[in-house]
């Protein structure tokens, strides 16, 4: 399950109640930053950066907002989903 900890400033990923991976983010006037993306060692392979990635986008489109994508994870993410290159500043 993916969440926005707007507290942390990260969009977090969970897995079985455990905080599994995160991806950082800062917030300027109508862009979001997204910073950088973590994923623990135990739950490599398994996907969670991408989750991470597209609830950021699919969150910022909702928010009507740009993003400015930082972590190179996000930037390889929106290079293989075209239809998020419309949301980058």
């Amino acid at each position: 399950m993916v969440i926005d900890n707007s507290a942390e400033n990260r969009y977090e990923v969970h897995v079985d109640g455990a905080l599994a991976g995160f991806l950082e983010y800062r917030v300027v006037g109508d862009v979001i930053a997204l910073v950088h993306t973590e994923v623990g060692e135990a739950y490599a392979g398994r996907g969670l950066g991408a989750q991470l990635a597209k609830f950021a986008l699919d969150d910022a489109i909702a928010r009507s907002i740009k993003v400015s994508p930082l972590c190179p994870f996000v930037a390889k993410y929106i290079d293989k989903h075209p239809e998020y290159r419309v949301t980058v500043r």
